[in-house]
């Protein structure tokens, strides 16, 4: 029961530290709006910002874990704290050193990068100019971020999950810091702007790094060795694992930057699809780090101690758990896209059109959230077996799929036809990973998972006819910003309160049963 009763903290922990960022992350991207808008200089910006993004979501926000921590804990319970310090920092050191060397390649050849993020953009266009600039000045976030990784994954291995989870606020807070002072200076839509915030991605790694210092400092003993690059064969090991690992967990990153790109040619679409993915994010974001922190420790436990009824216990709750998550949040993103693109973005240089398209991006980007969230819980299952590449690889049709829907949809929808190819693809990669681990026999819900499936769908449904409803009775009541934002809380109340009430008079998410997902995975951090 401790250990039930800590695995229900850290998720507790996990997802609340992990909804604040993304609240956070609303703000931020509001004030974006507000200081860029959707035109030439959010588009440069969104551009020069996705390798950055791509690094942090890749290392500094836990995806490096479904390799390092089964690595760590394996090395530790065989060699002792003084193995797993010495592995951690040959680790540390040669990531450091590729990822240096790896931004450097990509400073210099930044024209070349963004002409493949954004080939829309013709070289004469402003938007390459300051997304070539931007770019040179963020892409040294990326060694940060691997430093951050690598505490990061000895901290959760530890299962000190508060720091990880509050790595994502102090990005969100630096920047928003950035984006006040650029509206106190009067820089709205002044490419200086732009600087700024590209200037503040360095800062924001900077005190990423700062903070997760500080908490492997508090830990008992020392988690780093000698900072010495290393090819020891236990670091070899992890490298070859992570990699597939990390090419899986960065695709719908790599989605984002692959519908940015087939979408450049068409002025504000890549800030359309900013706008929208970020909104999408706060549901997936809460379910990923969840997933990073708390589950993959957990099912590598119960793997590393061969015990298949409480692997296939735990993959059962992590399911219920994630579609009780994603399906109200893919409901209330589709039925109220038209509301929070107007109460969050639409002020300053982002006005009612923009705010109709983001609306309707969001809107077709969410249908695919549920697949998208059951893809990362399945994966979860994989790596914790030290199966990267089965990931990896039907990630990779999802990402190809995402990108030929896209071309193809582009011409008669646009940004929307775009985002819906995303979506599509994310079911996709959740069938093709669920198929592919249920026939190795790797992957078996039990019969309560499936009932409570059914009843989340039939909650989800009747949430959503309530807010259709509540919606057409409550437009004329959204005049202003103050009565937008206040019909907009009282819908999502509205929402949270029926989806909640037909969950707990179904009992469709029994709460001591999720709480039993940890039981006997071993060491309580």
């Amino acid at each position: 029961m401790a250990a039930s009763r800590s695995l229900a903290r850290k998720v507790s922990t996990v997802g609340a530290f992990t909804l604040l960022s993304r609240l956070l992350g609303f703000a931020r991207d509001a004030l974006m709006a507000a200081v860029l808008g959707a035109g030439p200089l959010a588009d440069a910006f969104v551009a020069a910002f996705q390798l950055p993004n791509l690094a942090r979501r890749l290392l500094a926000e836990g995806a490096l874990n479904a390799a390092f921590v089964p690595a760590w804990l394996r090395l530790r319970a065989e060699g002792g704290a003084a193995a797993a310090r010495t592995f951690t920092g040959a680790v540390l050191a040669s990531l450091a050193v590729l990822l240096a060397a790896a931004a450097a390649v990509a400073a210099v050849a930044m024209p070349q990068l963004i002409g493949l993020i954004a080939p829309g953009f013709a070289p004469d266009d402003a938007r390459f100019a300051l997304a070539v600039t931007w770019g040179r000045w963020t892409v040294g976030y990326a060694v940060l971020a691997g430093v951050v990784a690598v505490l990061a994954g000895v901290l959760n291995a530890e299962g000190r999950v508060g720091a990880v989870a509050g790595l994502p606020i102090a990005f969100n807070l630096v920047m928003i810091a950035a984006l006040a002072a650029a509206l106190g200076g009067g820089l709205t839509g002044q490419p200086a702007a732009g600087a700024l915030l590209a200037a503040a991605v360095l800062a924001a790694g900077a005190v990423q790094v700062a903070v997760v210092a500080v908490a492997a400092a508090r830990l008992a003993e020392p988690p780093v060795g000698r900072l010495t690059p290393s090819l020891a064969p236990e670091v070899r090991r992890f490298f070859r694992r992570a990699g597939p690992g990390l090419i899986a967990a960065g695709i719908p990153q790599l989605k984002l930057m692959a519908a940015v790109a087939v979408a450049s040619g068409v002025p504000g679409a890549a800030s359309y699809l900013w706008y929208a993915d970020r909104l999408y994010e706060l549901p997936l974001g809460v379910v990923s780090a969840v997933v990073a922190g708390v589950l993959v420790p957990v099912l590598a436990a119960h793997a590393r101690a061969d015990d298949g009824v409480a692997l296939v216990a735990a993959q059962s709750r992590a399911v219920e758990l994630a579609a009780g998550l994603a399906l109200p949040a893919a409901v209330g993103l589709v039925v109220l896209a038209g509301p929070i693109a107007r109460t969050l973005f639409e002020r300053g240089a982002f006005d009612a059109a923009d705010s109709a398209t983001t609306a309707a991006v969001l809107a077709a980007l969410a249908f695919g959230l549920p697949g998208h969230v059951l893809e990362k819980v399945f994966a979860a299952g994989a790596y914790a077996r030290g199966d990267t590449a089965t990931p990896m690889t039907t990630a990779l049709i999802g990402l190809g799929v995402a990108i030929g829907g896209g071309v193809l949809l582009l011409p008669a929808f646009g940004a929307s036809g775009v985002a819906a190819a995303v979506a599509a693809s994310g079911w996709l990669n959740a069938a093709t990973l669920a198929g592919a681990e249920a026939w190795r026999g790797r992957l078996r819900l039990d019969h309560p998972a499936r009932v409570a499936l059914a009843k989340i769908v039939a909650a989800a449904a009747a949430m959503a006819v309530a807010l259709t409803a509540a919606q057409t009775l409550a437009a004329p009541l959204a005049g202003g910003t103050a009565a937008r934002a206040a019909v907009l809380a009282g819908l999502i109340a509205l929402g949270a309160a029926v989806y909640g009430a037909v969950v707990h008079l179904t009992g469709a998410l029994d709460l001591r049963r999720l709480a039993r997902l940890g039981a006997g995975a071993g060491r309580d951090g």
